[in-house]
């Protein structure tokens, strides 16, 4: 069954604010949902647990548009500046080989063996920062802790000053914050902020190899240099995907878990009082309040039928993540909060060779923020009533603007 929608009745900030009940009655009365919005293409929204599963795993939605459009439907697609087409082209929009080629480059580096070798760095990190407010009994969660932890790893990682982490959240925030309609481009504040990080990344590569370091930019630099294996337009992509990707989901996550807990004081005693509990605390927060709301858009490359609906080659399917990680066909309880749920196979990272690179490192930071949040704030509370609780906007990212609190 389907049935239309317009885009504002989805994603309002009404809706971000608590999307569940609208997530429940889709997955009810129509789980292939097709979204109108007032410009741009439409698109449909997947929300049972089983379809999305089944459309992640699927390589017939391919990430690269531009292969599988018809004429027609490329006709409609906008102009695209030359810097928002570079950032682009990375590997979340890249279907194999090149998706192949350009993971197996960095895939190393992210391995739960090398990503375990950083727990020292990020718990020194995490101590730091709760230094530094310590004696102030408050603090806005995200600006002093949630965001600086992941982005000072992720930069450590790439060899990128410290210093300019501020501008990459600037940029950040504004390239991602979109509503997600295809079809429409990207604002001139998105373009902006992609040529901004272009013409940053620009004399950053320049630096780097004229001083290489022991970091992960060097190496695919000199990756580039050795031939085809990533070309110059691959490197800016890799860059920025790896800095964006690297923060804003685990800025995420810290947020949304210790609002999670935050509400539900009997988990945070629980989780406080058995730190050891800590691995499936995470992946229930994850499930519960999931970084990713939707996945980025997958294009059929044919026409295929997902729970008895016809998706025609070339139409964008977006995946709720969010709404599958809430299914009670497949949680006991999906609206419950349970840090010892198990097993937990939520889709937080995704599914299929789209799997979230990054997943150990989030994980591992995850755990490290939120264990000693508990541990050295034994009063921590909010410091706002929760309905001034305010959600970053758009369809992709499930996130808080801000989390003031007090100890």
């Amino acid at each position: 069954m389907t049935e239309q929608a317009s885009l504002p009745e989805l994603f309002t900030p009404d809706f971000k604010a608590d999307p569940y009940p609208v997530y429940a009655n889709l997955r009810e009365t129509s789980p292939i949902h097709r979204v109108t919005p007032p410009e741009g293409r439409s698109f449909w929204v997947i929300s049972r647990y089983a379809d999305v599963d089944a459309v992640l795993r699927d390589n017939r939605f391919s990430k690269n548009w531009r292969s599988v459009m018809t004429p027609e439907q490329l006709a409609q697609m906008p102009e695209v500046s030359p810097a928002f087409e570079t950032l682009s082209h990375n590997m979340l929009s890249l279907d194999p080989p090149d998706h192949t080629r350009l993971r197996m480059l960095v895939s190393k580096a992210f391995t739960p063996r090398v990503i375990e070798q950083l727990r020292p760095r990020i718990q020194s990190i995490a101590d730091d920062l709760l230094d530094a407010v310590q004696d102030k009994g408050t603090m806005d969660l995200i600006d002093g802790y949630a965001f600086p932890l992941p982005i000072t790893v992720i930069t450590d990682m790439l060899g990128v000053p410290i210093a300019d982490q501020d501008k990459f959240r600037v940029w950040s925030n504004t390239i991602v914050s979109g509503s997600g309609a295809w079809g429409s481009g990207p604002t001139e504040e998105q373009i902006a902020a992609a040529q901004a990080f272009i013409d940053y990344l620009r004399a950053f590569f320049a630096e780097k190899r004229a001083n290489p370091g022991d970091d992960l930019t060097s190496a695919l630099i000199q990756a580039e240099e050795a031939g085809d294996t990533l070309s110059e337009e691959e490197l800016y992509a890799m860059i920025f995907l790896l800095l964006i990707a690297g923060h804003e989901t685990t800025v995420n996550l810290i947020g949304n878990g210790m609002l999670a807990l935050l509400q539900h004081p009997d988990q945070m005693a629980l989780l406080r009082s058995n730190p050891g509990l800590i691995k499936p605390a995470i992946e229930e927060l994850l499930r519960y309040e999931p970084p990713v709301e939707t996945s980025t858009g997958r294009f059929a490359s044919e026409d295929i039928e997902i729970g008895g609906t016809l998706i025609s080659k070339g139409e964008i399917v977006m995946v709720a993540i969010a709404a599958a990680n809430r299914d009670p066909e497949q949680f006991t309880n999906p609206d419950m909060l349970d840090i010892t749920r198990t097993p937990n196979p939520n889709l937080s990272f995704g599914k299929g060779i789209h799997y979230c690179l990054g997943a150990p490192l989030a994980r591992l930071e995850g755990e490290i923020a939120i264990n000693t949040l508990l541990r050295r704030m034994p009063n921590l509370r909010l410091n706002i009533a929760p309905e001034e609780v305010a959600r970053r906007p758009g369809i992709l990212l499930r996130g808080l603007t801000r989390l003031p609190v007090a100890f």
